[in-house]
């Protein structure tokens, strides 16, 4: 009796390490999409920048 009882203990545990992995695994997935957000976020503005640089620039050329 001692064997099948021993059996649905670790069962059960190894459950609830998986269940633990699985809760650990979402947190850092949703950190990491915040962090592909944000540094989308980042070269869009980069971007944005650039752009105006390269139109004041283009500018800057036709007034020579």
């Amino acid at each position: 009796m001692f064997w099948p009882m021993f059996a649905i203990a670790l069962g059960f545990l190894g459950l609830a390490v998986l269940g633990v992995l699985a809760v650990r695994v979402f947190v850092e997935a949703q950190r990491l999409g915040r962090q592909v957000a944000d540094s989308a976020r980042r070269i869009n503005r980069a971007a944005e920048e650039l752009e105006r640089a390269a139109v004041h620039t283009a500018r800057a050329v036709d007034g020579l």
